[in-house]
């Protein structure tokens, strides 16, 4: 097992060739997301991708033709799944199937293509194989384009698969190609961020090169809420539906789920845990009232050199206590921002105290020191949260201050409940990138709590959280009828807290301006970007963590 980790298959190689950075994120932190592109890839190749072998003549010669061909070349320091093997009387002929259209080359087609042929070929020779030439296969234009295995070809192979050893090894990822017209259709756009990462480490090159709108604008699949008790969710073929007592609820199709969160007493079959763990669903389970309990998963994700770096860079204090900085001030700014677009009175001095808190934390030099200020900060917020309801219930939400533990007013009910759902994406999201979510820099470890999670979160409060408070009150899509009050307890009832959850999805929806690189995106976006930042931060590319402020 050892040595065969050490062996390149030959379609990283086709990938290190067409962008070394591309096969890094794919083969060594085991990224990948589809696109158009692969889709149509994957379907392309349905043909040969189930194992079996057919004797077809051709002309006055016979080939056996043998597909999905795993074989592997330890000298050579390769391993291949070929698509299609064609021998005859001449040797053998490697076949590899590409989406397209033939392009009009004068060497038949693209270097990746063809050095991952020839990486091919010599696997075949290797294995006692004649092997002179190869085929690429366009299935579009089911065009056959021949690749003479010469010995610039071969040279060019090797080198290229000493070179990826090398870059593989060197455990740090490559930089992003520049202004490259290869990364609007990459599938890998939306985590490579090249662009966005160009800009932060070199700004001097923003006016040069600027970002391209290249992350999606909006997302197909989204979560899936179930909150009624005693609902079963079970498998259907590629849909999954929700039942309770014989009566189904709702019909949803796998591709359209981004994750599954479950409200208190909701059960799901064996079937639908294997079918998301295969899919990489996260499931997520929650308290009847909204608390986060935990979640299920499949496999781990494979970037562990960024867990190594986030557990090393944690135990580093003055490395946290500069992260920690950034989220608290990016926090008190965003909190700033809220209160100049929706109060209509603010008392005189408390934008300027904001301004100033958010400088103190810039300065902190503990974390004793950056925690005062971000309570003082808070206080001075929240002794204004009430001027920006708006509501005509008089007296059901009247703010007096922040609660919780439990929240003894509506108001505090629906912002507990507002942190809890901002706590799971986020957790959700990091894990998508390869974090531990429960390691902090600024939220200290507690058996239990995503810290860091919650240390992302803090710049996000007054922006997605907050906000979503205020408009579920001041619309009148809440009201008083939506809660329940025990011993002195507020919660939402179920009625109420599903349509909460609606307009929380609409805010998560919602696009905007991005305040650094200039193109509209979701909020479910922007987290993932920012997860994806902080990354590459901790991985050193960049000087700094750069935290979302809105203008």
């Amino acid at each position: 097992m050892a040595d065969e980790e050490l062996l390149l298959p030959a379609r990283m190689l086709n990938e290190f060739a067409y962008c070394p950075r591309l096969a890094y994120l794919e083969w060594v932190q085991g990224e990948f997301a589809d696109s158009a592109d692969t889709v149509e890839g994957r379907l392309r190749h349905q043909r040969v991708d189930k194992p079996r072998t057919n004797r077809v003549e051709e002309g006055e010669e016979e080939r056996v033709h043998t597909t999905s061909v795993d074989l592997s070349a330890p000298a050579e320091g390769l391993v291949a799944k070929i698509d299609l093997v064609e021998s005859g009387q001449d040797g053998v002929l490697p076949v590899d199937y590409k989406r397209g259209k033939r392009p009009h080359l004068a060497q038949g087609a693209w270097e990746p293509e063809r050095v991952q042929l020839c990486a091919q070929g010599l696997i075949l020779r290797e294995n006692g194989y004649r092997c002179e030439e190869g085929v690429l296969y366009f299935t579009s234009s089911r065009e056959r384009v021949r690749v003479a295995f010469d010995e610039e070809l071969v040279r060019r192979t090797r080198e290229l698969a000493e070179s990826m050893r090398r870059t593989m090894g060197e455990a740090q990822v490559p930089p992003p190609l520049e202004d490259s017209p290869k990364c609007p259709r990459c599938s890998l756009v939306g985590i490579c961020l090249p662009d966005e990462v160009l800009l932060l480490t070199r700004p001097d090159t923003g006016g040069q090169h600027p970002v391209r709108p290249l992350a999606p604008l909006r997302d197909d699949a989204l979560p899936l809420y179930v909150q009624k008790p005693g609902a079963r969710i079970k498998k259907n073929g590629d849909t999954l539906e929700v039942h309770c007592d014989d009566e189904r609820l709702a019909v949803a199709r796998w591709m359209e789920i981004s994750q599954i969160v479950a409200f208190g007493a909701v059960q799901m079959s064996t079937q639908v845990i294997q079918e998301a763990c295969r899919r990489g669903i996260p499931i997520t389970y929650l308290s009847s009232g909204g608390w986060f309990y935990g979640m299920i998963q499949g496999m781990p994700h494979k970037n562990v050199e960024l867990r190594c770096r986030q557990f090393a860079l944690a135990a580093d204090g003055q490395m946290s206590l500069g992260l920690a900085r950034s989220f608290v001030q990016a926090k008190i700014a965003n909190c700033r921002t809220m209160l100049r677009r929706n109060h209509d009175g603010l008392p005189e001095g408390v934008l300027d105290g904001l301004r100033e808190d958010a400088g103190r934390a810039e300065r902190a030099t503990s974390m004793e020191t950056l925690l005062g200020i971000e309570g003082a900060a808070a206080h001075r917020y929240f002794s204004c949260f009430g001027g920006m309801v708006r509501s005509r219930d008089l007296g059901t939400f009247d703010f007096n201050g922040r609660n919780r533990r439990p929240p003894r007013d509506p108001v505090n009910a629906l912002l507990s409940f507002a942190y809890s759902m901002l706590a799971r994406e986020l957790t959700v999201a990091l894990l998508g990138v390869g974090f531990d979510p429960y390691l902090g820099f600024y939220h200290q470890l507690r058996h239990g709590r995503p810290a860091l999670a919650l240390d992302l979160m803090e710049e996000f409060r007054p922006l997605i959280a907050e906000s979503v408070v205020l408009t579920v009150i001041n619309n009148g899509e809440i009201r008083a009828g939506d809660f329940i009050q025990r011993m002195g307890a507020v919660a939402l009832t179920p009625p109420g807290r599903g349509k909460f959850l609606a307009a929380f999805e609409r805010r998560m929806g919602h696009e905007v301006t991005h305040p650094i690189f200039g193109y509209r995106i979701s909020y479910r976006r922007v987290l993932a970007v920012q997860a994806r930042l902080l990354a590459r931060y901790l991985g050193g590319e960049l000087p700094a963590y750069p935290a979302f402020v809105t203008r």
